[in-house]
C-alpha cells in the first residue's frame, strides 16, 4: 500500500498545484472548489493508504518473492440472501425522483432508505429477549 499511497500523494500535489493558478486566472468559483475538492479527496485516499500500510505493513503483492498461496483463505463473510441490498437502492431511487417531482416522494424515499440501512445494519444483531 506504500506504492499506491505515494500514487495517490502525487494525484494530490497535482491537484494543488492546479488549483492555484485555476483560482487565480478564472472567473469561476465553482471549478476552483471542484479542483481543490478532488485535491483535498486524494489527499483522504493516501493519507488512509499510508496508515494502513503502517499498521500491516507490507503485503505479499508488494514483495517480489511473494506467493499467490500467501493472500489464500476466506475473504469476509457475504449473506447469502438479503432483502436491503434492494431496499436500499429502492430507497435512493425514491429519494432521487423526490427531487425531481415533490417533497412527499423525497420523504417516503427518506424513509424507505432510512429503514433499509437500519436493516442492513441490524441484520445479523441477535439478543437475548
Amino acid at each position: 500500500m506504500k506504492l499506491e499511497a505515494i500514487l495517490f500523494a502525487g494525484v494530490s500535489l497535482f491537484f494543488a498545484a492546479v488549483t492555484i493558478p485555476y483560482a487565480l486566472y478564472s472567473a469561476d468559483p465553482a471549478g476552483t472548489a471542484a479542483v481543490l475538492i478532488a485535491c483535498l479527496m486524494a489527499a483522504l485516499v493516501s493519507f488512509f493508504l499510508a496508515v494502513q500500510y503502517r499498521r500491516r505493513g507490507v503485503r505479499p503483492e508488494d514483495r517480489r518473492d511473494g506467493e499467490i498461496r500467501e493472500r489464500g483463505g476466506p475473504l469476509d463473510f457475504f449473506p447469502a440472501r438479503s432483502p436491503w441490498p434492494a431496499m436500499t437502492a429502492l430507497g435512493v431511487a425514491l429519494l432521487g425522483t423526490g427531487t425531481v417531482f415533490g417533497l412527499w416522494l423525497f420523504i417516503i424515499g427518506a424513509g424507505v432508505t432510512g429503514g433499509a440501512v437500519c436493516g442492513f445494519v441490524f441484520q445479523y444483531a441477535r439478543t437475548d429477549h
